[in-house]
């Protein structure tokens, strides 16, 4: 399909969320003299396909081509070298010409492009770099948290261990002193008496 300058004026790129991009309005600015040197090149183009076609059909020319050709027609006939008619070439120029321009624009269009996806790529691999990083650094404190509560937790049962231990051996020393006490007190003969005196009163 042939592009017209319609189509450039028309054209609407999508924005973008992950890059900066071009200077919209030197983008803008560069489209308009696209659009300008599109016209009129189409301009001439249709200007020359006209000539060209009324020249075929024998159709009359200009007044102001009309000296040049009675000057032609005068000459003798093998002397005439026909001229270089810019007819024939300039179409081909202003194809050539506009063919530039439209390759240029979409070169600048596909390194616009280009540029934003390597930008996005770019902006993934960061992202993913850092959720990546942060997952780590996560998981390596949850560890450390994990190793320090088991060392907290050992440290606890063997205080309760010891605690349990000291418990026994004082009952068990208590024990044996209160059992040795009164033992001593029944061999005195010191724990009977007051109850003697009480019931003497």
């Amino acid at each position: 399909m042939a592009l017209t300058p319609e189509d450039v004026v028309n054209k609407r790129f999508q924005t973008t969320k992950f890059r900066e991009g071009y200077d919209q309005d030197e983008v803008d600015d560069f489209l308009d003299e696209v659009v300008g040197e599109l016209r009129r090149l189409t301009h001439e183009n249709e200007d020359l396909r006209q000539r060209l076609s009324a020249a075929e059909q024998g159709a009359p020319v200009a007044a102001a081509e009309a000296p040049l050709l009675a000057e032609e027609a005068a000459a003798p006939a093998q002397a005439v070298t026909p001229p270089v008619q810019p007819v024939s070439e300039s179409p081909e120029l202003d194809s050539e010409n506009a063919t530039n321009l439209l390759q240029l624009a979409r070169r600048l269009h596909e390194e616009h492009v280009r540029e934003g996806l390597q930008k996005r790529d770019a902006l993934i691999a960061e992202g993913e770099a850092t959720a990546a990083r942060l997952v780590s650094e996560a998981e390596a404190t949850h560890r450390q948290q994990i190793q320090q509560f088991e060392q907290q937790k050992a440290v606890l049962e063997q205080n309760i261990d010891e605690l349990r231990v000291f418990e026994r051996d004082y009952r068990s020393k208590l024990k044996s002193f209160i059992d040795s006490q009164l033992s001593l007190l029944e061999s005195s003969g010191t724990f009977s008496a007051p109850f003697a005196g009480d019931a003497n009163k």
